[in-house]
């Protein structure tokens, strides 16, 4: 190799014999800058095409990312360098501190690609990675964002060192002092990679989960951990974005638990004018037994009542001493034997149908289940239908539910006791 490039020069200098200083110097630049050019040209497109043809023949995936992420495109870039390093010293007529510098120069091209390649290997490693099974549940984002910036701040060291023709450790050796300035400028940097630590290892947050931040005015999926920023799709498409650390020290809930379960609650109340309710008569105790949803309960029911009315030792005649059968009570009933013959409810998870406090407005009756999907848009059909029916057949309990007037009603009842008032005067 040390012949060919001998016989090269000498070439050189036969073929520019007679030449000015300056005309030889020119040339010889020139050359040198065309061999940079041309060497990376033909390595890059012959090494890319030949690594293209030999990683669409493994069955690997990994080779593939290394590829697409232009990891090997990018080291091909350090041949010119490489050339202008060796290459230098065969120009004639340039001063030893020119060609240093130009060599200082080629060093730190070298060290800067050498960097961009290995933020791109770290780029596919992490595209390797989410395509693993469990990928979603330990996300490395975060980390392979953190080792990205120590690489560029190692690079930045070695190219600051190269330009200035000086050791990497002599660099090094200047920022204890620094330290404290460094610890500043990258406060939110080392918070970030604190709680992205302790959400992966505590599996507090994955992408796709379902989670809800009223701070942050965030509700809807994660698509996205980074080492600084959590990003949230909220259901009207809009994209929120968290800081990292504010995870850790707020507050947030996180619905994977429902979806992870296979039911979704359903908790909401059915408010009932007390004013309807009351005693059964024997006749609506007849209607209700051939109720299929209210037989056996109706016979179990009065066996028990009867049982209690005989025990004690009271006035029958007097309906107050006596326990008794209730329009509130059997719609409860109704309710609950409704919800677990209905096929799209989870029988293996709570189902209430319970009284609530009584308010100003009436007498609340939740209904608390769960349902057999987590979808959305399934979720809310399932609970539409349920409360349908129910409010549908609370006439016949005989019973009321609670709804504040609207303008029609007031605006009858003024001129009638406009009408009153008068009589009364």
């Amino acid at each position: 190799m040390f012949e060919w490039i001998a016989e090269l020069t000498a070439t050189y200098e036969r073929l520019t014999a007679g030449w000015p200083e300056w005309a030889v110097t020119v040339a010889g630049v020139v050359l040198l800058l065309a061999a940079a050019w041309i060497g990376d040209t033909v390595v890059r497109r012959q090494l890319t095409s030949s690594l293209r043809l030999i990683v669409g023949r493994t069955a690997g995936r990994w080779d593939d990312a290394l590829i697409d992420h232009g990891v090997i495109n990018r080291l091909s870039h350090v041949i010119p360098a490489i050339i202008v390093f060796f290459g230098v010293g065969l120009v004639p007529g340039i001063d030893e501190s020119w060609r240093d510098g130009i060599r200082n120069a080629a060093q730190a091209y070298a060290a800067f690609i050498a960097v961009r390649a290995v933020a791109a290997a770290l780029t596919a490693a992490n595209t390797i990675y989410e395509r693993r099974p469990g990928a979603r549940r330990r996300p490395i984002k975060g980390y392979i964002q953190l080792a990205t910036l120590f690489a560029y701040c190692c690079g930045a060291i070695l190219i600051i060192s190269a330009l200035l023709g000086k050791s990497p450790f002599v660099l090094l050796t200047g920022f204890g002092a620094l330290t404290a300035v460094l610890l500043l400028v990258f406060r939110d940097t080392i918070l970030s990679l604190v709680a992205s630590v302790q959400l992966s290892s505590l599996d507090m947050v994955r992408v796709g989960d379902w989670i809800e931040m009223p701070k942050f005015n965030a509700d809807g999926d994660v698509i996205d951990i980074e080492l600084h920023t959590v990003r949230v799709q909220n259901w009207d498409k809009t994209i929120t974005t968290i800081p990292t650390h504010r995870l850790i020290t707020e507050s947030f809930q996180n619905w994977r638990g429902m979806s992870e379960s296979g039911g979704r609650r359903i908790k909401r109340s059915l408010v009932i004018d007390i004013a309807s309710i009351r005693f059964l008569e024997s006749a609506e105790i007849e209607h209700f037994r051939r109720m299929v949803l209210l037989s056996d309960y109706l016979a179990e029911k009065e066996q028990a009542l009867s049982d209690y009315n005989e025990a004690i030792d009271a006035d029958t005649d007097e309906a107050v001493n006596l326990r008794r059968l209730t329009n509130i009570g059997t719609f409860r009933a109704y309710a609950l034997n409704y919800l677990r013959r209905h096929p799209q409810i989870h029988k293996s998870m709570t189902l209430l149908v319970r009284q609530l406090q009584p308010t100003a407005e009436g007498l609340p009756i939740e209904i608390y289940c769960f349902t057999t999907t987590t979808a959305w848009g399934e979720y809310e059909a399932i609970q539409s239908d349920i409360f349908d029916h129910l409010l549908a057949v609370l006439h016949r309990f005989g019973l009321k539910a609670y709804q504040l007037p609207s303008n029609d009603v007031v605006e009858a009842l003024v001129p009638a006791v406009s009408r009153d008032s008068r009589g009364l005067s």
